[in-house]
Parts: structure tokens; C-alpha cells; sequence
């Protein structure tokens, strides 16, 4: 007979989702809708909310009841024992942060947001940089709280990308500043692709019905989602029954708008994808912000950035925009938007370029937590950066250190899962052709189901089940490798810049 205290797990892991989740809405609202003044209260609304959810989480009645599932689990079937073992680790982890410090926490997020607004407002860092200093303050506190073995950005690393290290991202960001910056400079010695075309007025009205056309044919499900404006893209979840998607649009090019469609559109996806029976268990949670990655990647660029893919869609994109694709073949195009020059902004990067943005960021997060940067020093750090890394200048601070909202929302650790994403998506992409022999003529065809089927079966259906490099190995028989990227990433920019057939 199984183990009767299951059946209590499961309710309060639900009641604590049904908290988090309420709270998440709160933060879609703050991002998309919220007027100005409602700041303040939202902040605290917010906050107690996720106070309320780690209270419950971590109560000693509830690390008890997980301690016993744990130790007299032998009824269980595996995947409950997998939920028990993941939710005593993060009870663990969770209980070394008292509820007054996560209700701390939320508070300085939501006045860090709201300040990096400011300053984007302002176009000044300085604006942003007393909050800023807040908030690493408190990241620098909370890892001293969980404890960590080396560094101390290895505490704040297992929030985003578990069973991961300095060390090891250290190794991978070398093979970045090695073999990538060896490509990339190999490529900027051949005739620069055209993409002209691009940089011209592109109606906001007439993105914006692309964008959702090109979310439907990817497969996502707007009875069980939504699209609307944000300063940032960005991806949101309430349960895979409600995930939502945000955009933002540039009239002097459609670019942005349409690959922060497909890439939010590959996270949701994902979301969307996660088994609705394990809503609040961990089998019911993404795995890591890398395989999440992975996922927004692989859409983007191993399907959304390739020919078949858009001859599939270009002719709708030449219905919305005949003036300004006139003349231009499907092949020019495909050639244009895969154009490799550096550039000052991360998500509208090349993608090969986009992991030295990364690359920067790993740099400087690390040399914040670890003291040896300090806030004020953070801007004129980032720019020599650019300078080093892109060839580029930075003309001010909207283009350089405020550009991104991770760091207004904590979230330091998080950026190195964007390079871990890529890397994860041209291995398993490379296994899904081998699996799947019609592949690219499914796309060509504007068919996307077999991949997304593919995708359900291999990655989303089991949530998080299995560690993430153990996940790799199940599907593609190795862990990550770099040089899979770097294979996928030469034959395709040979074809763009004409190296090769």
C-alpha cells in the first residue's frame, strides 16, 4: 500500500505552487500593465507572497514529513521517490534562508526593478547603481547562507543551472575565447553579407500579427497562453495551462520583434509541454535555465535562423512586408539574418558574438559577488569589456550596463545558462535530424510537429527528473560537448559566407 504521507506531500507542495504561482501573476501584471504609482504595494504584495510560500516550504513539520517519505519510501514508485529526494535538497537549501531575509530579498527586487526603469528612463547607470549595490549585497548574503565550496557565485549558480561550478564554466567560456574567437575572426576576413534590406521601416501593427502567426505555426497554444508588450521579453508560467509570452517591437526593423517570438516562444514550449499531473512537484518544473535555454535556442537558431524554416514562412513574411522584401530571395534573406558583426545590445547579437556578450557578463557578475568590483566600478568595467571582447564602443549607459533586467531582478548566476543553452541546443538538434530522417523537409514543409513531439518525448515530459547532464547523455549518448556547437556552427556559417556548398 503506498506510503500515506505521499498523499500529504503532494497537497502542500500544491498549495505552495498555488502561492508562487498567484505571486508570478502579480509580476506579469508589474511588467506588462502596472501604473507607476501602484509600485510601492505591488513590491510588498509580492514580497509577502513569497514569503507566505517559503514559510510553508520550509516549516519543520512539512522537512519532517520529507525527511520520513525519504528514509520509508520503499512503496513509492521511482518517480516519487525522484519528487522526494528533489524537494528534501531544495528544503536544505531553502532552510538556510530565514523567511525575513526572502521577504528582504523581494523587497529590494521589486525597488532594484523599479530603479533600473528609472535609469533606462534616464539613460544613467547612476540612477540604478545605489539599488544595484543593495542587491549584491544581499546576493554576497545569501551565499553566505547556503554555503559553497570555492567560490562563492557557486551558491548562486545552483538557483539557475544545479550540479554546475565556476570551474567548469570557466573551461567552457576558454573554448569560448579560444575556438569561437578563432571563427569569428576567420569570418570577418570574408566579403560581409548584405542585410541592408533589414534596417528600413517595418509597421508596428503588421510585426505584431507575424509574430503571432509565427507562434502559432512553432505549435504554441493560445488557449493556454497570451502575447503582450514588455520592455524586456520575457517568458512566464502559472502551470503549463497558463504560459505567457511577452515582445517588444522596433519599427526600423522587424528583427527584434520576430526572434523574441520564437525564442520566448521555444521557452513556452517547454512550459507548455511539462506534465499537468505534477503541477508543484519537481517532475512538474522545468529541469535548469540551461535545458530551458536550450529550448528558446533551438527554436531560434537551430530551426528560426536556417533556410527551412523560412521556406516555409518567408512568402507570409513577403505578404505583410512586399515593399521591403522586394526582389530579395529567401536565400538573401536566410544569408542576412545570420550576418556576423559585432554589435552593443545581447539579444539582438549574431549568435556568435551573442556568447562574448555572455562571456562579459559571467566576468563581471563573478567579480561583484566575489568583491573585487564594486558597483561603481561596474560601468566603467563593462564598457573596456566591449571594448576588448566586441571591438565596439559604448556611447551610453542604455546601450552598455543597463541594457538587460537580470541583475535589477538578483538574478546573478543566471546569464552563464544562456551560452550553456546553445551548446545543449545544437546537440540535441544534431540527435534530433539523426532521429528524425525527414526532418528539415517536415520544416521546409512548415511542418513543426514531429520536432515538437520529439521535444515532449525527450526533454519536456519529464521535467525534473533527471540532472541535466545526465539528461544529455540519455539523449544524445554523450554529456555537453563544445565541439558539437562549433561543428554545427562552421557548417552553417561556411554556407552563409560561401566557404562551402
Amino acid at each position: 500500500m503506498k506510503h500515506e504521507g505521499y498523499t500529504s506531500f503532494r497537497q502542500q507542495m500544491r498549495k505552495i505552487a498555488d502561492i508562487e504561482y498567484a505571486a508570478a501573476v502579480l509580476e506579469w501584471d508589474k511588467e506588462v500593465n502596472l501604473p507607476q504609482k501602484g509600485a510601492p504595494i505591488r513590491g510588498q504584495q509580492t514580497a509577502t507572497l513569497y514569503g507566505l510560500a517559503h514559510e510553508y516550504f520550509t516549516a519543520p513539520t512539512f522537512g519532517a514529513l520529507l525527511a520520513d517519505l525519504h528514509q520509508n519510501g520503499a512503496d513509492l514508485s521511482a518517480k516519487e521517490r525522484r519528487n522526494i529526494e528533489l524537494s528534501l535538497h531544495d528544503y536544505q537549501r531553502k532552510s538556510c534562508l530565514a523567511s525575513d531575509f526572502v521577504v528582504r530579498r523581494s523587497a529590494l527586487v521589486s525597488k532594484g526593478y523599479h530603479a533600473w526603469l528609472a535609469a533606462r528612463k534616464a539613460n544613467d547607470y547612476s540612477v540604478f547603481e545605489p539599488a544595484l549595490a543593495d542587491l549584491v549585497a544581499i546576493k554576497r548574503e545569501e551565499a553566505e547562507q547556503l554555503g559553497y565550496a570555492g567560490h562563492p557565485y557557486n551558491a548562486l549558480l545552483q538557483e539557475f543551472e544545479p550540479n554546475t561550478t565556476t570551474q567548469e564554466l570557466d573551461v567552457l567560456f576558454e573554448d569560448v575565447k579560444t575556438q569561437l574567437i578563432d571563427f569569428v575572426k576567420h569570418l570577418k576576413q570574408q566579403p560581409q553579407v548584405d542585410d541592408q534590406f533589414l534596417h528600413q521601416p517595418f509597421d508596428k501593427d503588421k510585426q505584431w500579427a507575424f509574430g503571432l502567426e509565427v507562434l502559432k505555426r512553432m505549435g504554441y497554444d493560445f488557449q493556454a497562453g497570451r502575447q503582450d508588450l514588455s520592455p524586456h521579453p520575457f517568458t512566464i508560467n502559472f502551470g503549463p495551462s497558463d504560459v505567457r509570452v511577452t515582445t517588444r517591437i522596433d519599427e526600423q526593423g522587424f528583427t527584434s520583434m520576430t526572434w523574441s517570438c520564437i525564442h520566448e516562444g521555444g521557452h513556452a514550449l517547454y512550459e507548455q509541454g511539462l506534465p499537468e499531473a505534477d503541477y508543484g512537484l519537481p517532475t512538474g518544473r522545468y529541469l535548469s535555465l540551461g535545458i530551458h535555454e536550450s529550448q528558446s535556442r533551438l527554436w531560434e537558431n537551430n530551426v528560426g535562423r536556417m533556410l527551412p524554416f523560412w521556406e516555409a514562412n518567408y512568402s507570409l513574411l513577403q505578404e505583410y512586408f512586399p515593399k521591403q522584401l522586394d526582389g530579395i530571395s529567401v536565400e538573401q534573406f536566410v544569408r542576412a539574418i545570420n550576418k556576423v558583426s559585432p554589435s552593443l545590445i545581447r539579444i539582438e547579437s549574431d549568435e556568435l558574438h551573442y556568447h562574448f556578450h555572455i562571456l562579459i557578463r559571467y566576468e563581471l557578475e563573478k567579480a561583484l559577488v566575489e568583491g573585487s568590483l564594486s558597483t561603481k566600478e561596474l560601468g566603467a568595467a563593462w564598457n573596456a569589456k566591449y571594448k576588448a571582447y566586441l571591438g565596439v564602443d559604448v556611447p551610453d549607459d542604455n546601450q552598455g550596463v543597463l541594457q538587460d533586467i537580470h541583475w535589477a531582478h538578483g538574478s546573478l548566476g543566471y546569464f552563464p545558462t544562456y551560452s550553456l543553452g546553445s551548446f545543449y541546443a545544437a546537440q540535441f538538434y544534431q540527435q534530433a535530424e539523426q532521429d528524425l530522417p525527414n526532418l528539415n523537409a517536415q520544416i521546409r514543409a512548415g511542418d513543426n510537429t514531429a520536432l515538437l513531439s520529439w521535444l515532449r518525448e525527450n526533454i519536456h515530459q519529464h521535467g525534473r527528473y533527471f540532472t541535466a547532464q545526465d539528461l544529455c547523455t540519455r539523449i544524445t549518448g554523450s554529456p555537453l560537448r563544445f565541439e558539437q556547437f562549433m561543428d554545427y556552427a562552421k557548417a552553417k556559417y561556411s554556407w552563409v559566407y560561401g566557404l562551402s556548398s
